[in-house]
């Protein structure tokens, strides 16, 4: 800019630092391990009085899926007010800060080598802890329902069925799809149809049990993973579901609708080993209730 005669800048006063207390100090968050770098990159462990075991295993509590991981890798278990790491014989040992650690107390900041994997110690003190329980809340989670989103889910499932096989235990998928949701869009936009998959969303968390995992899985789909429910039981749970959502009151763009829901359920067997496989079995399931006039629970045996 060009300065003319006679302009002048105004007076600049700098104002005395106050010192405040800072931002209110937000509920503590458990001490965690992230992975930082390698295979499973921004995946987390919380960690409490319970062990965590780190591993290529399903099981593990932190599953790092690579060759250079053992089954069972490491544990990071409570150390009176703290927490230790301890080496479970795997065939590539862990290093805590570059250095071999057979076992050894953790501190905030520590790098844990794991394979070819890089996972960091945070203190549940850290500054840094509510940034990762951020960052992890976007990763893990759809925006819209505060459900997991499709990917954490698949992970998670997949944990469960590993256990579900070992320990032979019964476990069921079920997929949840909104009936006629399209109209829903078409007629009062798709700000009033978010309304509607935040509400839903709502009633399903209501109704679930303290070990049962739900997703949103696509634009209307939903999943919902029941360990420890066998079939009938399932589809009971499914039912009280399914008529909760037909008895709440909707009104997208301010207008009463009702909105059912159609849902299709398959249980872990032998043959149906994997989550794709159950994907596909629940699925087929929920078509036959789309076909058979929507607003119902059916099965695939």
């Amino acid at each position: 800019m060009v300065r003319r005669d006679g302009d002048h800048e105004p007076d600049q006063i700098t104002e005395r630092t106050r010192l405040s207390p800072g931002p209110e100090q937000p509920t503590l968050r458990p001490a965690c391990v992230v992975v930082i770098h390698g295979e499973g990159l921004g995946r987390r462990a919380d960690l409490g009085d319970d062990p965590v075991t780190v591993g290529r295993s399903r099981e593990t509590d932190l599953c790092i899926d690579h060759p250079s991981v053992s089954r069972a890798h490491c544990r990071i278990e409570r150390d009176g007010d703290g927490y230790r790491l301890v080496d479970l014989g795997a065939t590539n040992p862990i290093l805590l800060n570059d250095r071999p650690a057979a076992c050894a107390p953790l501190a905030d900041g520590d790098h844990v080598t794991v394979g070819e994997s890089i996972l960091k110690f945070i203190g549940q003190e850290s500054v840094e802890a509510r940034y990762h329980e951020e960052v992890y809340q976007l990763a893990t989670h759809d925006a819209l329902t505060n459900l997991h989103n499709r990917r954490h889910f698949v992970e998670l499932a997949d944990k469960e069925i590993a256990r579900a096989l070992r320990h032979g235990r019964p476990l069921t998928l079920g997929i949840v799809d909104i009936d006629l949701f399209k109209e829903v869009n078409d007629r009062h936009g798709h700000i009033a149809g978010d309304g509607v998959l935040r509400e839903i969303g709502a009633v399903l968390r209501q109704h679930l049990r303290g070990g049962d995992i739900a997703a949103r899985v696509g634009g209307e789909e939903f999943a919902i993973l029941l360990p420890e429910c066998a079939l009938e039981p399932a589809a009971r749970f499914a039912e009280r579901l399914r008529a909760a959502v037909a008895s709440t009151r909707f009104e997208p763009g301010g207008e009463a609708r009702r909105i059912t829901v159609s849902t299709g359920l398959a249980q872990l067997r032998p043959d149906r080993d994997s989550f794709s496989l159950l994907m596909r079995a629940a699925d087929a399931a929920l078509y036959r209730a789309k076909d058979g006039g929507r607003n119902r629970v059916e099965l695939e045996h």
